[in-house]
């Protein structure tokens, strides 16, 4: 085994996951796995020209054969894997529940909530023989999974299909005494997916840049421990803006 810390990112060809993967891709001693639908992205393409510890792999999210091939991979090629970032997703309508179509429910959840079952399902052997002895399951969650903070955005297909996952979150830490599970909230950050939403609700844009939410989403990661951080919604970092969007604590109830 290396003395590499070894990440897979999912939904990493754009957005957040490009940005995660671009900074953790910088730091000393780290493979990252890039998980995208698309390895052949220029994105990531031009990334991994640049560093040697990036691998770009196809990666289609709630797929049981093509994620257990994606682990089999990264354990031929690094031996071993410490970190998942589970950041692939879908938000793809926006209305109220009265309207909203079933199969739109359907897609968010195979994609959001299944997709997270199945991922983990794939790497749970793996992952949990990390050398580190401290494996993260990271699940990058949605603010708008919180009940106990209602945000009334009409996008109950997402939304519910995110707090579903984070249910999940809960049940992998109570399971295994090792593994750090832990959802994250990465703020509404202006990504494909998040501009709609903004556009949805009357904004212009999403009021967050990738660039401000990447590294707090990391500090969530780095240095977690399962006495203090598994098992738990953090908030990447709190804001006090003033608007309904605006989480003022370092966690998001649930």
């Amino acid at each position: 085994m290396s003395s590499n810390t070894v990440y897979l990112v999912t939904g990493a060809n754009r957005g957040m996951g490009l940005g995660l993967l671009t900074i953790l891709a910088a730091r000393p001693n780290t493979i990252v796995f890039a998980g995208a639908r698309n390895p052949d992205a220029q994105s990531l393409k031009d990334l991994a020209a640049e560093r040697s510890n990036v691998h770009p792999i196809k990666f289609i999210v709630n797929d049981k054969a093509n994620n257990e091939a994606v682990v089999a991979e990264i354990e031929k090629i690094a031996g071993q894997l410490d970190v998942i970032i589970a950041n692939a997703g879908v938000a793809q309508f926006y209305g109220p529940v009265a309207t909203t179509p079933l199969d739109e429910y359907k897609a968010h959840w195979e994609i959001n909530t299944l997709g997270t079952i199945v991922l983990y399902q794939a790497a749970q052997e793996l992952l949990l023989a990390s050398p580190t002895g401290i494996p993260v399951f990271a699940y990058v969650s949605t603010g708008a999974a919180s009940m106990a903070r209602f945000l009334p955005m009409k996008n109950s297909a997402y939304a519910s299909s995110k707090a579903a996952a984070n249910f999940i979150v809960k049940a992998l830490d109570a399971e295994n005494p090792s593994l750090i599970a832990l959802a994250i909230s990465p703020g509404w950050v202006a990504t494909d997916t998040g501009n709609p939403a903004a556009v949805a609700n009357g904004l212009p844009e999403a009021p967050m840049r990738v660039e401000d939410v990447v590294p707090g989403i990391l500090s969530r990661i780095d240095g977690a421990t399962k006495e203090k951080s598994s098992g738990r919604f953090w908030n990447f970092k709190p804001t006090f803006g003033g608007m309904p969007w605006d989480i003022n604590t370092e966690e998001v109830p649930w």
